[in-house]
């Protein structure tokens, strides 16, 4: 039995998947080729495979979660907003307004 998929995209609306929105799907697929990864390498290196199952398993749980919970949480643009207002200043000290008088030339 195959299983069809719809991906619901209309016009200027955000790729959505599953309950997963816009980047998120992203996010997913590059948190999974990282565990892909991580299996092979240490599958490579000798780990027993039971352990490396599990651990991967584990992993693979826990990135599911979290990134749908951050898809459920911020929504589209709300990780990017969140990420923006971090990285703004406190404050800003200014001594004269020198630049700002300046601006229109």
């Amino acid at each position: 039995m195959s299983s069809v998929y719809q991906i619901n995209k209309g016009i200027n609306k955000a790729l959505e998947f599953k309950g997963l929105k816009a980047q998120y799907i992203g996010y997913l697929a590059g948190g999974l080729v990282a565990l892909l990864i991580s299996f092979a390498v240490l599958y490579i290196c000798g780990i027993n495979t039971y352990l490396c199952v599990v651990l991967i398993g584990g992993l693979g749980t826990a990135l599911v979660m979290t990134v749908f919970r951050m898809s459920h949480k911020y929504g589209q643009y709300g990780l990017m907003k969140k990420n923006a207002k971090n990285g703004l200043p406190d404050y800003l000290k200014f001594r004269s307004r020198k630049l700002f008088i300046h601006l229109k030339k």
